[in-house]
């Protein structure tokens, strides 16, 4: 089955996705510290407004591949490089649900779409779905902050997800204006 799955993709795809994944989980480490110079004094979990500009690797994926099914993988591989590797926290193996259920919603915003023509809504509201799910599963699995905390939290997540999806959206048009990626 997994065989089948993969066969949709060529070997430069899966190049991509994995760079992707990579590029996602390399940035991360160094986007949390500076976002949490700002949020810190004010009493804001720096993750949820980081998770955009880590999240959007997931988009730029899904943007740059254009099958089904690439988002849930650069959320998976993103997962299984955490957890081998032990890098973001003490998660453990719980890592695999919360890196791919994000890649997972982002690939259900990308479905709405005529002949995988995506525009700038596509990638703010995948953007934005995965930080609020990221966010979201990681406060379920880990936190279990109160209920108002929550919703303020997911709202910080939702504004930096759209900056991210802003952000992916910019990189492939600027890739096709250049005739790197087709229109």
């Amino acid at each position: 089955m997994a065989k089948k799955f993969l066969d949709r993709f060529s070997v430069f795809d899966l190049i991509i996705i994995a760079l992707v994944s990579a590029l996602g989980i390399a940035t991360k480490p160094i986007v949390v510290p500076l976002v949490h110079i700002i949020t810190g004094p004010l009493f804001i979990p720096g993750g949820a407004v980081a998770g955009g500009f880590y999240m959007f690797w997931i988009v730029l994926g899904a943007g740059l591949v254009k099958k089904t099914g690439t988002g849930t993988l650069i959320g998976l591989v993103q997962g299984i490089l955490v957890t081998a590797t032990g890098t973001m926290g003490t998660h453990g193996i719980m890592s695999i649900v919360s890196y791919t259920l994000p890649g997972i919603v982002t690939e259900i915003v990308f479905l709405f779409s005529k002949n995988k023509n995506y525009n700038i809504l596509h990638y703010v509201f995948a953007c934005l779905a995965a930080n609020v799910t990221g966010t979201l599963i990681s406060n379920i699995l880990f936190f279990r902050l109160p209920f108002v905390t929550v919703i303020l939290i997911l709202s910080a997540a939702a504004l930096s997800g759209t900056a991210g999806g802003l952000i992916g959206y910019t990189i492939i048009r600027s890739l096709e204006k250049m005739n790197i990626l087709e229109n």
